[in-house]
């Protein structure tokens, strides 16, 4: 079973930046995807960005330029760099994971709350 701890989120004036950063345990393996998620109030859940094991990524295309996603096998963990903030990125991340051939479930992460002001 994975868990998933995510942190980084916060208030930012637009064109600001932050960092969120999701932690994983509870598996002695390298995940093969890991990436976030957002959700803002009245809307569906969108991917964001995915970074796979061997670094293969994928963004949303409103963030390409802007966001940077990375990770740390060492430790599974994700990190989304964002830079370059707007109003309409404020939603609540969330941290997904799916560690591939050995547990093909899905795993979430509680959320955190990015706002941006205008």
């Amino acid at each position: 079973q994975v868990q998933l701890v995510e942190s980084g989120g916060g208030l930012v004036q637009s064109g600001g930046s932050l960092r969120l950063s999701c932690a994983a345990s509870g598996t002695a393996y390298i995940i093969y995807s890991m990436g976030w998620y957002r959700q803002a109030p009245g809307k569906q859940r969108d991917l964001v960005a995915n970074v796979t094991s061997d670094h293969r990524k994928v963004y949303l295309e409103s963030v390409k330029g802007r966001f940077t996603i990375s990770r740390d096998n060492t430790k599974n963990t994700v990190y989304l760099q964002m830079n370059s903030l707007k109003p309409e990125d404020t939603a609540v991340y969330y941290c997904h994971a799916n560690p591939g051939w050995y547990d093909s479930r899905d795993y979430w992460g509680q959320g955190t709350q990015v706002t941006v002001s205008s």
